[in-house]
């Protein structure tokens, strides 16, 4: 596999010249400047894609050409804005990039609730704590029928069966622990810190961010599950055609968490919602990027099993996995650990790599580690969330040695670029 890295563009505090360095071979990246439901020119993206391959590198997959809100809940500009999509899509196809990560959650891209949770060996990690969303759903955001909601929710324990857990109990004990200080402070992990980089809803120093937050969440009323995925098979059938023309590779990301909240339906959570989309759009530029770690958050979903159902149309890769807790929480895990089993799905995606030799655009499939451990002084230097470098290089190190181990077994030539061989 191509081993790539989530890289914010030129204001990134990592830069290219430290990546080519510890072994990164492509750039997975966007045009952050570029307003949502604009646009991205030629111009930009050949600007961007040069500044890369200045460093030795390449622009291999483009995450994420944002598909806006309005796509997501059908509003009445959807059409206008699969146009601009599509120009988008060519635009990056005619400066050669033909692999985009997107995703279509409404509203939420990806939810935790503590971004420093603590190890046992004094790093941090990424948490999702269960009775605290709730809590932020029912205390804070005050969201019309919330308090229902998660009286029917179901907690999965790690062998994937309900484990009886009273949600609306702990939110009431933790409601009588909670101050203002908290509140902001979880305020921050779920709408600004995860967000404003990723989704562009959300930025540091909105006065209302809960307000607006609000407002998201009131255009999707009436849409039900079948609804958005009827919405999703809408979007898709509309760009397919500029994809077969260009080559141009789409694949979804899983939710995260894979399970309702909010009142909002997920649709790419399981083996059957991705057996669902693959075949409403029975194309092949319709696949999937398969994300070990929002799939092994899931207690229901056996990952490398489907790793192997699906690597016939997964077209980037992003290995990371998770630890879930008896009482349904979830964490970050090693690589080397949690429920993904990344040693399998090695083993899976580069058996899969010999199948495409015949295709220029996908003959190597592009990988990142995805989130990693904060370590070594990594909360201190302002990295986004969940995207520390220390803690990603120290798991890309692990990935890369997992990748030249199977490759050996498999009789499969292994580049390690600026090394002398």
């Amino acid at each position: 596999m191509e081993r790539t890295w989530r890289w914010f563009g030129k204001n990134d505090k990592i830069t290219l010249a430290q990546l080519r360095q510890i072994g990164v071979e492509g750039i997975v990246t966007a045009l952050h400047d570029v307003p949502l439901g604009e646009v991205w020119t030629r111009e930009k993206i050949h600007d961007l894609r040069t500044y890369i391959e200045s460093y030795g590198m390449r622009w291999s997959v483009v995450e994420s050409l944002p598909v806006t809100e309005t796509i997501k809940y059908g509003g009445p500009d959807r059409d206008e804005q699969i146009a601009v999509y599509i120009e988008s899509l060519r635009n990056l196809a005619a400066e050669g990039i033909h692999t985009v990560c997107y995703n279509f959650m409404p509203v939420l891209d990806w939810a935790r609730t503590d971004l420093l949770h603590p190890n046992p060996n004094g790093s941090s990690n990424l948490y999702f704590s269960i009775p605290e969303f709730a809590y932020f759903d029912i205390n804070i955001l005050r969201r019309e029928g919330a308090r229902e909601s998660w009286a029917k929710f179901k907690t999965l324990g790690p062998d994937g069966k309900p484990n009886g857990r009273d949600i609306l109990k702990e939110v009431d004990a933790l409601a009588a622990t909670m101050t203002p200080e908290k509140d902001h402070a979880l305020v921050e992990n779920i709408v600004i810190k995860t967000q404003g980089f990723v989704s562009g809803n959300f930025k540091e120093g909105d006065e209302h961010p809960v307000e607006l937050f609000r407002q998201l969440l009131d255009q999707y009323q009436g849409i039900d599950r079948d609804q958005l995925r009827e919405n999703m098979r809408y979007f898709l059938s509309a760009i397919m055609p500029v994809c077969n023309e260009c080559d141009m590779y789409m694949c979804v990301h899983p939710d995260d968490p894979p399970f309702q909240i909010l009142g909002l339906p997920r649709i790419v959570t399981s083996r059957e919602d991705i057996e669902w989309f693959l075949n409403a759009v029975p194309d092949k530029h319709n696949g999937l990027t398969f994300c070990a770690g929002s799939l092994s958050a899931g207690a229901q979903n056996d990952v490398p099993a489907m790793a192997r159902e699906f690597a016939p149309r997964t077209w980037f890769v992003h290995l990371r996995s998770c630890h879930v807790f008896p009482n349904g929480d979830f964490t970050e895990a090693s690589h080397l650990g949690g429920r993904a089993d990344i040693i399998d799905l090695v083993h899976t995606f580069e058996r899969e790599e010999l199948n495409r030799r015949d295709n220029s655009n996908i003959a190597r499939l592009p990988m990142r580690v995805d989130h990693g451990m904060t370590m070594l002084g990594d909360e201190a230097r302002g990295y986004n969330a969940g995207y520390s470098f220390l803690g990603r290089m120290f798991a890309l190190g692990q990935v890369q040695g997992i990748i030249a181990a199977v490759d050996r077994e498999m009789d499969k030539p292994f580049h390690q670029p600026g090394f002398f061989d």
